[in-house]
């Protein structure tokens, strides 16, 4: 096992033994402990209790951060020619689509989020082996596939972003940056778990959070307390 350097073993004894931390309490300590000379991600970490291998009780679901991500989202809009203006208003990095489709065949993926249109879809079906693996591929359920598409390329840059449980049956997420105010940090990690939620499956029984955790890109993680939400 590697040894703690001294930042850790300080942020370690920072964080007390077997507590549940409020949100607010969490997100206060997670800016105490995290050191890194560059501005570190915020995370949470929910396990549920579902079994995401059946297919009523998947848990996914996009939510808009009050505060944003923090981070620039690079948004790739594949659109036909009469969307393009609008597409480019509302901040799209890149805009086009054959172009686009073929950059992506020959492996560029240099984007975050593709938004694009129903009657698009169609030419990026035998592009699914390349975006599916990377989260890119579009979905009207996290409405990156839709005719309006100034709204969904505003939002992403908002601070919209998806989520899906994995197969272990833990949703991670981004929530900010350490260089948000724990304020920010608490608002933004309230939105992703009431929306956790309102998507919480009818066929889910028994406790539906189990545990979350807030960590930094290098920190120590820090336990909530399932019931404070």
């Amino acid at each position: 096992m590697a040894k703690l350097t001294k930042k850790l073993k300080e942020a370690h004894s920072k964080i007390e033994k077997d507590k549940l931390y409020s949100v607010d309490e969490a997100s206060a300590l997670i800016k105490e402990i995290t050191n890194t000379k560059f501005d570190s991600s915020i995370d949470l970490a929910v396990r549920l209790g579902v079994d995401p291998r059946k297919a009523n009780q998947m848990v996914r679901g996009v939510v808009t951060l009050p505060h944003g991500t923090g981070k620039d989202v690079k948004v790739l809009a594949l659109v036909t020619p009469d969307k393009e203006a609008e597409a480019k208003e509302a901040g799209a990095d890149y805009v086009g689509l054959d172009e686009y489709l073929d950059k992506i065949k020959g492996g560029w993926t240099d984007v975050d989020v593709i938004i694009t249109m129903p009657s698009v879809m169609g030419k990026l079906g035998p592009l699914g082996r390349v975006l599916g693996p990377r989260g890119l591929m579009p979905n009207p359920k996290t409405g990156t596939v839709t005719m309006d598409v100034a709204r969904a390329v505003s939002e992403v840059k908002a601070g919209k972003i998806d989520f899906k449980v994995d197969k272990t049956g833990i949703v991670h997420a981004a929530v900010g940056k350490a260089s948000f105010s724990a304020d920010k940090i608490a608002d933004n990690a309230k939105e992703l778990l009431e929306t956790l939620n309102k998507l919480k499956p009818t066929a889910s029984k028994g406790v539906y959070m189990k545990s979350i955790f807030m960590s930094s890109t290098m920190s120590p993680s820090v336990q909530l307390d399932p019931k404070s939400v």
